[in-house]
């Protein structure tokens, strides 16, 4: 069921390592410096951000028309991935901006929208969050008590948004409201709310585990009307919206995945071949060696699942499925491999001096945001019974 035949190939692609290399020197120069400090911090460098839409890292799916640089998800994965072997906050940000707001305004706004608001987001004059998630629905969107009632040619919404990447921060947001029934899927609909406007400011911003410098906050809705112009797509379509736009943003998680386990291989490789116990380095002895074998096996099967997906959604196929595959696997990997890290450089991986303990910590996080490992295994099952039943 999944054609492999070009994916190898298209991972050696000269584009695709001219992107990497160009976002490898971005993250060399301007993120490794600052890891540990906006970590321990909690600080979201919104000055970066700026930076990263200068240098055309922020509008990476958008025609040059909005701005944009007018790139394929082949580089669009190379760039998330680099980002995240040096700081997957970094990665995260980055990606939220890219495929969720710039994204869902993309895909499912009228030209006048498109005009009015992604060269700002493509340009980083502005900062874009999106706003699905809330305190009692998680993976049970279709419950949302968020709502959105319409007054003559304005929308009144009412509610808080949860867990949302650049809640404080973004002077943009697209957010989904119940405009109908709880449970509906027909019942929500999408809209571009800008900061300032009255009745929509921050909450709560929480304190995380990891991928600490990637701001995670509430978006609180209090009475806060907005025209019907920034409404994006029909009324009732922002479920379908989302589902549609989390099909793809199910990559971004893949890459931030391959972003961390290449960068758990690398450190584990290199210390492996310095330190020495019992008069050898300890890649000498099979327990550490089989470690770094299966993560380079894990990772390389993790990186065609990826770009199986990218080449799907490039070539505008379905991409539900794979999709869900690369993310599942790609996060689980993750996972895996920082976890057999830290285990590798035994007593020193536990500490701050060496990367891997910060990797541990952010890995956790793929395996949950954009659906979780469970969520990505019930819509693979479901898609290969209804192609079975065909």
């Amino acid at each position: 069921m999944i054609d492999y035949e070009t994916s190898a190939a298209v991972v050696d692609n000269e584009s695709v390592k001219m992107v990497a290399e160009s976002a490898r020197d971005f993250a060399e120069k301007y993120i490794r410096p600052h890891v540990m400090e906006w970590d321990e911090a909690q600080h979201f460098p919104i000055d970066l951000m700026r930076r990263a839409g200068e240098h055309g890292f922020l509008g990476i799916l958008l025609p040059e028309a909005y701005g944009g640089a007018g790139l394929g998800y082949h580089e669009y994965v190379a760039i998330i991935e680099e980002f995240s072997k040096v700081d997957p906050s970094i990665g995260l940000s980055i990606a939220a901006h890219n495929s969720l707001c710039s994204g869902h305004i993309y895909n499912f706004g009228n030209e006048g929208q498109r005009l009015q608001w992604l060269p700002r987001l493509a340009s980083g004059e502005a900062i874009g969050a999106w706003g699905l998630t809330e305190h009692n629905t998680g993976s049970d969107a279709q419950n949302m008590l968020t709502t959105a009632t319409q007054d003559g040619a304005d929308w009144i919404l009412n509610g808080t948004k949860n867990f949302i990447t650049h809640g404080h921060s973004a002077e943009i947001a697209v957010v989904i409201a119940r405009n109908g029934a709880k449970g509906d899927s027909r019942s929500m609909t999408a809209f571009v709310v800008e900061r300032g406007t009255p009745g929509f400011y921050s909450g709560k911003k929480e304190n995380k585990l990891g991928m600490r410098a990637s701001e995670t906050a509430e978006m609180v809705f209090d009475n806060c009307r907005i025209p019907d112009a920034n409404r994006l797509g029909e009324i009732g379509d922002g479920f379908i919206q989302s589902m549609k736009l989390l099909d793809g943003g199910r990559i971004s998680i893949a890459a931030l995945s391959l972003g961390i386990a290449k960068a758990a291989y690398e450190a584990s490789l290199k210390y492996a071949q310095e330190r020495e116990q019992f008069g050898k380095a300890i890649i000498n002895f099979q327990g550490v060696s089989f470690k770094i074998a299966e993560m380079a096996t894990e990772i390389e099967a993790a990186t065609l699942l990826t770009h199986k997906a990218a080449s799907l959604k490039n070539n505008n196929q379905n991409v539900t499925t794979a999709g869900a595959m690369a993310k599942l696997y790609a996060s689980e990997v993750c996972v895996k491999a920082a976890n057999e890290a830290v285990q590798i450089h035994g007593g020193y991986g536990f500490t701050k001096d060496f990367p891997v303990e910060k990797l541990l910590r952010d890995s956790k996080l793929c395996t949950i945001g954009e659906g979780t490992s469970e969520i990505q295994k019930l819509v693979i099952s479901r898609n290969l019974v209804k192609e079975g039943s065909k």
